[in-house]
């Protein structure tokens, strides 16, 4: 094959060979190559030891010299993983080595994880080294770990969300005797850490072309109520057929996922995983006023956000995506209202920070249930409408004001302040108007 690889990795390539060593690239940059993907990372095998690597490269990182990487830093800023052909001794952490000894191309490539991803290709020649079967079973589409499933998800149990991720957003299926081991040690991935395990799942929900069926194989995979018991707990939750014809609030979720645009932001992802996690908890089949009897949600939304932010805190998201995340999950219902409320209302939910994503979970949420958009499309209406003119003008009637006119500063400065900025909105943009309709300081 005729591999497309930038400078910076073919440079190290010819350093290291120029050099009179073998190299080749290696992992998840070649199974992407061969599948017509673009790679996200360029990483490197070599017999080079690690001394070596670092005598033959001006700008290195030691990142794991003791296993044997080097990170090279080329001109350009771009860092290429160099690693040392190497054969692991047993881990006893579930996650690294107990020692490392160095070896030969074989030898490394039985150390990995999955087949797909044991592939060494030369780019200058197109000449692959396939010790363990990948091609065919990147022919097949399937992920295999390499030699005993157990013996590879015990080295290091993360691999098995990994794999889930590997299959989902490559369209793969898990080889039976590989998922048959993630289900048996699916309670191992507790074990890790969450700042490991987050990623794996930020890259789950907004790589996967269908993020939905991706939810269903880590339930399958029984990692689903290990990692996120709260998205486990949607499954059988019933809602009113009148609203929600498509099934449960698992089944709602799921379709949500699936209808995620193609690389969506990863607030709107989390936004929408997370929408319903606070109807288990406030299921009530209850009696309404005509007599009828349906199951409803009392305030879900607001115990929702709750729920997902101890879940992001859980998983050390940064604080701005949760408060991104749980904003979008508290708000959710509020669009319903959205054609009887007052401009100065409406003004300021277009204008929040986080409407673009609020209003496309409002969309998903409406074709994943009983499809009436309406509101949505009141909603582009008025956001062209308002496209004209800022969205949200900086208040006239500031604090400063309201000390000059005697106010104490004080809870009640907020309400004031929100009045005062309601009829800036609905059109009155004389200062000295509004400083006369705020009411006289206490006495």
């Amino acid at each position: 094959m005729n591999a497309p690889v930038p400078a910076a990795p073919a440079g190290v390539l010819r350093i290291l060979r120029d050099n009179g060593h073998e190299a080749f690239l290696v992992g998840g940059c070649v199974r992407d190559l061969l599948l017509g993907r673009e790679p996200k990372d360029w990483d490197v095998a070599t017999d080079a030891l690690p001394d070596r690597i670092e005598a033959l490269f001006p700008k290195t990182v030691a990142v794991g010299k003791a296993f044997g990487i080097i990170a090279v830093v080329a001109a350009d800023g771009t860092v290429v993983e160099v690693a040392t052909y190497r054969a692991d001794a047993p881990y006893a952490d579930g996650r690294h080595p107990g020692a490392v000894a160095f070896t030969d191309a074989r030898e490394d490539a039985l150390r990995r994880d999955f087949t797909v991803n044991a592939l060494f290709l030369d780019p200058a020649t197109g000449e692959i080294r396939d010790f363990v079967g990948g091609r065919d079973d990147l022919d097949a589409r399937t992920i295999r770990a390499i030699g005993d499933p157990a013996v590879r998800f015990a080295e290091d149990h993360l691999r098995l969300l990994r794999a889930v991720r590997f299959a989902a957003v490559l369209g793969f299926s898990i080889e039976p005797a590989t998922f048959a081991a993630v289900q048996k040690l699916a309670p191992h991935i507790r074990r890790i850490s969450a700042e490991r395990i987050r990623d794996e799942l930020f890259r789950l929900v907004t790589e996967a072309p269908q993020a939905g069926e991706a939810l269903q194989l880590l339930r399958d995979a029984g990692l689903l109520k290990e990692i996120l018991p709260e998205v486990e707990a949607l499954v059988g939750v019933e809602q009113p057929p009148e609203f929600h014809p498509e099934g449960d609030v698992f089944v709602h979720t799921k379709l949500m996922l699936d209808a995620l645009p193609e690389k969506p932001s990863l607030r709107l992802a989390l936004a929408v995983l997370l929408h319903d996690v606070g109807k288990p908890p406030t299921a009530q089949y209850a009696t309404l006023p005509d007599g009828t009897q349906r199951w409803r949600f009392e305030n879900h939304a607001p115990v929702g956000a709750d729920m997902a932010r101890a879940i992001l805190e859980r998983l050390r998201a940064p604080n701005a995506l949760v408060d991104d995340v749980c904003a979008i999950v508290a708000g959710h219902m509020r669009f319903a209202d959205a054609p009887k409320m007052r401009p100065p209302k409406l003004r300021r939910l277009i204008g929040a920070p986080t409407f673009d994503d609020e209003l496309e979970l409002h969309r998903l949420d409406c074709e994943s249930s009983h499809a009436i958009l309406d509101v949505y499309e009141f909603l582009k209406a008025k956001k062209a409408e308002f496209a004209a003119e800022p969205v949200l003008p900086l208040p006239l009637v500031t604090g400063r004001d309201l000390i000059a006119l005697g106010h104490v500063p004080g809870p009640h400065f907020a309400q004031i302040l929100r009045d005062a900025y309601d009829r800036q909105l609905e059109g009155q943009t004389d200062k000295a108007a509004l400083l006369a309709a705020v009411p006289p300081p206490a006495r």
